[in-house]
């Protein structure tokens, strides 16, 4: 068993949440935080760069994304263990959620250091929001495979779960997803969500045919979320009668 120090040595890791689309989404916490903390680990540094500077805010910045992250840990560690304070921040919405920052949490937990979460935008939430779907229950399975078959696959895996399911998709690789939803989610109801709190925000609602159909090809394009409706009763028995 492991517990987080609540004072006495050793730094805190903060992760903080920043704006998906909006600017006007950030926290009055998170940019308190972002001016106080020693080192800010940030997925794109030039990116992050550029959200500090919009909000006058001056800091010490380390890169942490996907390829580094794992090498990065022990020296951002180490900077806790000093007793200096860490923020983590990726492109968009909250560390660690299909974005980098689990396996730094998860060293800092073993090493018994204080993580604060700086709750905010989420594009996870934004999307079961204005879906018109189910929110009471719902499976969140990151980004989908890039390949076919094993896109294929984990859709057919999920297909008979009842709770709404949230998956995160590129446009590049949107339409054929769409072809793999009609073929396994049929009519049920679906809702492609893209650019969620920009100024072009386009919510998709449908089945995978209709919205496939009513994507147009400018369209594809930004930040897209899945959210998928889950399986009632009704499409249960209906498709033991196909079978």
């Amino acid at each position: 068993m492991t517990e987080s120090r609540h004072s006495g040595h050793g730094g805190t890791l903060f992760l903080v949440a920043t704006p998906i689309g909006n600017l006007e989404d950030v926290t009055t916490r998170a940019l308190r935080v972002l001016r106080e903390v020693d080192l800010v680990a940030a997925e794109d540094t030039r990116r992050t760069r550029r959200l500090l500077d919009h909000f006058g805010i001056s800091a010490t910045l380390v890169s942490l994304f996907e390829h580094n992250e794992r090498s990065r840990i022990s020296g951002i560690v180490a900077r806790l263990n000093e007793g200096q304070s860490v923020a983590v921040v990726t492109d968009a919405g909250s560390p660690g959620i299909a974005d980098p920052g689990f396996p730094l949490v998860r060293a800092a937990v073993a090493e018994g250091l204080r993580v604060e979460s700086i709750p905010g935008p989420s594009a996870v939430l934004a999307a079961l929001q204005v879906s018109g779907l189910p929110t009471d229950a719902f499976t969140f399975v990151g980004f989908l495979p890039v390949k076919h078959g094993a896109r294929r696959r984990l859709l057919e895996e999920y297909s008979d779960r009842r709770e709404t399911i949230v998956a995160f998709e590129s446009p590049h690789r949107i339409e054929r997803c769409l072809e793999d939803l009609e073929a396994v989610w049929q009519e049920r109801p679906i809702a492609l969500c893209r650019e969620l709190t920009k100024l072009h925000e386009q919510v998709l609602r449908g089945s995978a045919s209709e919205v496939k159909a009513a994507l147009r090809d400018d369209q594809k394009r930004g930040e897209m979320v899945l959210v998928l409706g889950g399986r009632t009763r009704a499409s249960r028995a209906d498709r033991a009668t196909e079978a």
